[in-house]
């Protein structure tokens, strides 16, 4: 569309930040291919093999969305995506609605000005508090945990 030029698309490129999620890339696959998401899921399994598919999702969605709050969501979907298909496999259920549930989890940052790109551009812009995110955030990661906590079941059955 002419709107932009290459020059200008490659310099507007984050590069620290696709170092970032290059790293956590090789660190996800790491995890995987040493057997540690195998090793943390058969440790949890015998705890977790009792309890209800909904409520591990739960679990699921509440550890990556506070770890989401710290790092950066990209970078916390890549390291939880092989466990929630571990615990979902070690479960019985469809995979998929435990990725999608740390999908969401990741994208709802909201608490921190730490987890999100555009968390952190306005914070010191607009002039808000730390507190301000966990004020008004908070809240948001708890509905959107819950909702997709229970939407999640419906469309992958468990």
């Amino acid at each position: 569309t002419g709107c932009i030029d290459a020059d200008e698309a490659f310099e507007a490129v984050d590069g620290r930040l696709l170092t970032l999620i290059l790293a956590m890339l090789g660190f996800g696959a790491a995890l995987d291919k040493t057997g540690a998401v195998a090793m943390i899921t058969e440790a949890a399994a015998p705890m977790l093999t009792d309890l209800p598919p909904t409520l591990v999702l739960w679990g699921l969605i509440l550890v990556t969305s506070l770890l989401t709050e710290l790092v950066t969501n990209n970078a916390i979907a890549v390291v939880m995506t092989p466990v929630a298909i571990a615990l979902a496999t070690t479960l019985g259920v469809d995979p998929r609605g435990f990725v999608v549930g740390v999908m969401i989890a990741a994208s709802a940052s909201f608490a921190t000005p730490i987890g999100y790109q555009t968390n952190t551009l306005v914070y010191s812009v607009g002039g808000y508090r730390f507190t301000d995110y966990l004020r008004i955030g908070a809240p948001l990661n708890i509905l959107v945990g819950a909702t997709a906590t229970l939407v999640i079941p419906f469309i992958w059955r468990f």
